[in-house]
């Protein structure tokens, strides 16, 4: 278990009071606010998946009803909170595995019930975009964040907290998934994205060319990006076209990917960045607009967070950017984007059902 915070409770006062819950996918997490400031936030991570590269949704399930207890128990005690202090659930609504889902949303439906205190579902995806509202230096509105997880590549439009719009976002694969995939292609084990990250630091991004997709508008591609990878490993190197030339031996490819790790994980990760940056220049300028986020799972990667603070000093954007512990799934940014939520009333009711596909525009 991983105690991403572990702040001195707040002395007194009459608050609001905000116990929240993640469960979207493998990380079983819980955190504590008090009027948007964060007193708890841990996560247990699941380590099940590992040797099978990738996440099993029935093993993430049971390892939530495992998890789930001592999680909430631990943020309330790192908060130093009763349950009778809470004003309200928070849980994770969508979109993430359903199986998964469940489990947070019966828990806390539970809870509200069990407590009489309100409920409120959060998206997934709205709350990465406030955790810039978290701690730190903050954007001011209207500002536009690219939020980039495994699942989701999107820039959107914040005019308030409840008030958002998606203008662009992934036609095929998410950028997320291009590094996921990528790792899995070098035989790198899971989770591989940080990995390529973690190896890109030492490599040279100019020395391999894969292509930029050219689509128009705001929207992204990563499909034809995956292909070209695919090939280009395929054939050891010696071609980086769509169609495949020839196939290198196992042991050839294997031997190039070797000798060139570095130099092919740090382009793989430049055309990625260049990519996302790319259309997020596009976005500032269409909307004038020169507060700009990143936020999601992505957004830890140290690659894209120079490059943006470097383009941002370009552009002359004011640029932000989380903590690394609220980057990644965690229920901080459920317990922060419950808060604002709390705010405007904005309950719901215990026949909510989660749901793993839920759009948010």
């Amino acid at each position: 278990m991983e105690n991403g915070r572990n702040n001195s409770p707040l002395a007194g006062g009459d608050g609001v009071t905000i116990l929240a819950i993640e469960s979207s996918c493998d990380d079983t997490a819980a955190a504590v606010c008090r009027d948007g400031r964060i007193l708890s936030n841990v996560i247990a991570n699941q380590k099940v998946h590992e040797k099978f590269g990738g996440v099993v949704p029935e093993l993430a399930s049971r390892a939530h009803m495992q998890n789930i207890v001592p999680v909430v128990d631990t943020a309330l005690k790192t908060a130093g909170c009763e349950l009778s202090s809470i004003d309200a659930i928070a849980f994770t609504q969508a979109p993430g595995l359903i199986g998964s889902l469940l489990v947070g949303a019966q828990f806390a439906k539970s809870m509200a019930l069990s407590l009489d205190k309100p409920l409120i579902a959060v998206h997934h995806m709205q709350a990465h975009v406030l955790a810039n509202l978290i701690a730190g230096e903050k954007p001011s509105f209207p500002f536009l964040c690219l939020t980039v997880s495994g699942g989701h590549t999107q820039i959107v439009l914040c005019e308030s907290p409840a008030k958002m719009k998606v203008i662009g976002e992934t036609i095929d694969d998410a950028a997320g998934e291009a590094f996921d995939k990528s790792a899995k292609l070098l035989g790198l084990p899971y989770p591989g994205g940080p990995l390529v990250d973690k190896y890109a630091a030492t490599g040279d991004p100019k020395r391999f060319q894969f292509p930029e997709p050219k689509i128009d508008g705001l929207n992204f591609s990563f499909s034809g990006l995956k292909t070209s990878i695919l090939y280009f490993l395929k054939n050891a190197g010696t071609s980086n076209v769509f169609k495949e030339a020839f196939a290198a031996s196992e042991e050839t490819r294997q031997q190039f990917i070797d000798d060139n790790l570095a130099d092919i994980c740090a382009s793989i990760q430049n055309r990625i960045i260049s990519i996302l940056l790319n259309k997020l220049k596009k976005a500032a300028k269409e909307y004038n607009i020169n507060q700009i986020c990143i936020a999601g799972g992505v957004s830890a990667n140290t690659g894209l967070r120079k490059a943006l603070k470097e383009t941002g000093e370009k552009m002359g954007w004011q640029t932000f950017i989380p903590a690394f512990e609220y980057c990644t799934d965690n229920a901080a940014m459920i317990a922060i984007t419950a808060y604002y939520k709390y705010l405007e009333k904005d309950f719901s009711n215990l026949d909510i059902s989660p749901s793993p596909r839920a759009v948010w525009k």
